[in-house]
């Protein structure tokens, strides 16, 4: 990789993430540890993370160097492509103008390599030999696999098991890039047969699977853990997607009245909006970003803000969040990259002081909008990314009934390719309209005994 020769376009690469915490008017409450609900400092997450992410988990500083051997890899596929949606435009009828950013040309085909390459770098200098974590739909999974092979590091993978029955093919390329698979929940951990014990039948969540991707990592010397969403350092690598997307618009001439991304823990969305939420705080930019998410686990449209664990089971620290509790298992949709209790801690805070919103669809909404793009623009969008999508149609719509021109800019994160399992439930009649009841999510809540915030 070090002798690849750098193209005009890899110029336009980045040369820095993006910390929005430095901007943010309310800064993030801290963790807290789990037994004695005190405040937690970097220390604590030494045993799952390599030096320099916990740095940047915590850091306050604005703009974070990008090493030039993650830039170098970033250059196999980025920059990533901006389009304007004229297909759609025209099937919608709409005065608004609506662009979107492709992250689906990665190797993997999403946006998750641009925190996994990274995680994966940070973690060989400190001389880490293998990776553990948690997939739901695969794509993050797939993207570890590939980081990791890329340093020579083993990777294991805990995979949602609705996920890994629904799309084997995920599996696979994993495998292909060297990496082992479990269903998740699996006997290969103390959490997994324990929850397995109580509920065998059970179709997983993301919460569970970090449970076990935790322990082996907690319990195991030469073996650290990646988190794909949720952390301030994974958000902050994504907003290379932000960065990039700035500059494109302005070359187009033009520049976004509302941000669109699907949101599942926080880095889709804050990969995109980030950036121009910086033009926002710093600027006094209008720019709306809204967060998109499933009817089947609303935790930004229906959830609490309050201390909760990121995983099942009470493995990581406290985390102020809106949640739905960490004992939530989301209903089988096929958007399993979004089936996460949680929301990250910054993404959290900026809801909460109103400086984004959030949508909720449901599965019928979403694989139409899916549907609809797919034959006006070519490209069949994974299930995460229609949420994106049903929420940019949903504003077109209204700029038709209020006779206004807005633009619009979402983040189509990756491609269908993979999906075809859900596509074909959708043509049969198989998809339904899903939305939890107060019933439902109150039930959850209840069990909830982690710290209320004021």
């Amino acid at each position: 990789m070090k002798n690849r020769k750098i193209t005009l376009e890899e110029k336009e690469i980045p040369e820095k993430w993006y910390n929005i915490v430095a901007d943010m008017p309310n800064k993030p409450l801290p963790p807290l540890h789990p037994g004695t609900k005190e405040p937690i400092g970097p220390d604590a997450l030494a045993p799952l993370f390599p030096e320099e992410l916990i740095k940047q988990e915590v850091s306050q500083e604005k703009w974070i160097d990008i090493p030039d051997e993650v830039r170098n890899i970033y250059s196999i596929w980025r920059p990533t492509p901006l389009y304007r949606a004229y297909g759609l435009e025209k099937a919608l009828d709409t005065p608004a103008k609506i662009y979107y950013k492709y992250e689906g040309t990665s190797p993997s085909g999403s946006h998750k390599p641009n925190t996994a390459v990274p995680q994966a770098y940070y973690n060989k200098k400190e001389g880490i030999k293998r990776i553990t974590t948690e997939t739901g739909a695969g794509q993050w999974g797939s993207a570890l696999a590939f980081a990791c092979n890329h340093f020579d590091m083993e990777c294991e993978v805990y995979m949602v098991r609705l996920s890994y029955d629904h799309k084997p093919y995920r599996k696979v390329m994993m495998n292909t890039w060297g990496a082992k698979v479990f269903p998740s929940p699996s006997n290969a951990t103390g959490a997994g047969r324990k929850i397995l014990e109580k509920y065998p039948d059970t179709t997983g969540s993301l919460g569970i699977a970090i449970s076990e991707a935790v322990e082996r990592a907690a319990t195991n010397a030469d073996t650290k853990y990646a988190l794909g969403s949720v952390l301030n350092h994974v958000k902050l690598h994504q907003t290379i997607i932000g960065q990039e997307a700035v500059a494109q618009m302005q070359k187009a001439g033009d520049m976004p009245d509302i941000v669109i991304a699907p949101f599942g823990g926080g880095s889709n969305f804050a990969g995109l909006a980030f950036p121009f939420l910086r033009l926002n705080l710093a600027e006094g930019r209008k720019i709306r970003c809204i967060a998109s998410e499933p009817t089947s686990c609303p935790k930004l449209t229906r959830g609490v803000f309050r201390y909760d664990f990121g995983d099942t089971v009470g493995m990581t620290p406290l985390l102020p969040m809106y949640t739905l509790g960490h004992n939530f298992v989301p209903a089988p949709i096929h958007a399993g990259g979004l089936r996460y209790h949680g929301a990250g801690v910054i993404v959290s805070q900026l809801l909460r002081d109103k400086l984004i919103e959030a949508l909720a669809h449901d599965n019928v909404e979403v694989f139409k909008a899916g549907v609809l793009f797919a034959r006006t623009e070519g490209i069949i969008p994974a299930p995460e990314a229609a949420h994106g999508i049903a929420t940019a149609i949903a504003e077109a719509k209204k700029c038709k009934e209020e006779g206004v021109s807005r633009t619009i800019l979402f983040n189509l994160c990756g491609h269908g390719n993979f999906d075809m399992k859900a596509y074909e439930d959708y043509f049969d009649g198989k998809i339904m309209q899903h939305e939890l009841s107060s019933e439902e999510i109150d039930a959850s809540l209840a069990q909830l005994d982690t710290p209320e915030i004021n």
